[in-house]
């Protein structure tokens, strides 16, 4: 059998050359590594010479949706300092990417320090969830991925409504070989977690993870894809509490993969 054409390399590198910051999240970073290990993996297939700024923390979205504005206020300087020089930083998470678009500088306002609002802001402008960067930046959906699974797509609320991602998830999973992608019945539904709400709330998150769950496991699905491992975390604890042999798994680990992984 002829080995599959990779088409990124049939068509040149469309990163080549560009510096990017990876933005891996703390609960990637200390979860769930595999996401930002995939995303640096396919970012330099693709021609990038990406870097990890060891000073990054955590976006602060907890503590600001809880209302704690002065002690999320160090997130912002610490990324605005982690992340200043860079043109391009690329974050696996549409929430934590959400959050620092929409609630840093509105963090700096709060403060009364302009200059940090000006600085977050530039820094912002040059902040793009992982599927922004690649087909906006790099334009390009066909990475090259071969991932032989049926699978089915949870867009998760915060890269949806918020990162406004839109159909850029779907159009790369569309262009990955191999992939079955099942639509998910009821997609646009929360799944439950929301950060602080699920530990609020935890009979109504609960509640949601379940429908979540029972809407995955009607598409027969060997795999559950999202943007967001928090998300995943949530509704793949049920689905593994319930025996459903379904696997969840991150977007970028996905794109990530080609045929020399199953070699």
């Amino acid at each position: 059998m002829t080995a599959p054409v990779n088409p990124v390399a049939e068509t040149g590198l469309p990163g080549l050359g560009t510096k990017v910051a990876i933005f891996a999240t703390c609960i990637n970073d200390t979860m769930m590594p595999g996401a930002p290990a995939a995303t640096v993996k396919l970012l330099e297939r693709l021609g990038c010479t990406v870097e990890f700024p060891r000073s990054q923390t955590c976006c602060g979205q907890i503590l600001t949706n809880t209302g704690y504005f002065d002690e999320a206020l160090v997130t912002v300087k610490s990324y605005v300092k982690a992340f200043g020089e860079y043109d391009y930083i690329v974050g696996p998470s549409g929430s934590c990417v959400a959050s620092v678009r929409h609630q840093h500088p509105m963090l700096a306002q709060h403060a009364k320090d302009a200059g940090l609002e000006r600085e977050s802001t530039a820094v912002v402008a040059r902040s793009y969830e992982l599927t922004e960067f690649l087909v906006d930046v790099l334009g390009v959906t066909d990475v090259g991925a071969y991932f032989p699974h049926r699978a089915t797509y949870h867009p998760t609320c915060h890269s949806t409504r918020f990162a406004k991602v839109g159909d850029r998830p779907y159009r790369l999973l569309g262009a990955v070989r191999g992939l079955e992608l099942v639509p998910l019945p009821h997609a646009d539904e929360c799944c439950g977690f929301g950060g602080t709400f699920s530990l609020k709330n935890p009979d109504v998150s609960i509640a949601m993870a379940n429908d979540k769950a029972r809407h995955v496991r009607a598409t027969e699905a060997e795999y559950l894809i999202a943007a967001d491992n928090a998300c995943l975390l949530n509704i793949g604890g049920v689905l593994h509490r319930q025996l459903s042999g379904i696997k969840t798994v991150h977007l970028a680990e996905v794109l990530a993969s080609t045929d020399k992984d199953l070699a």
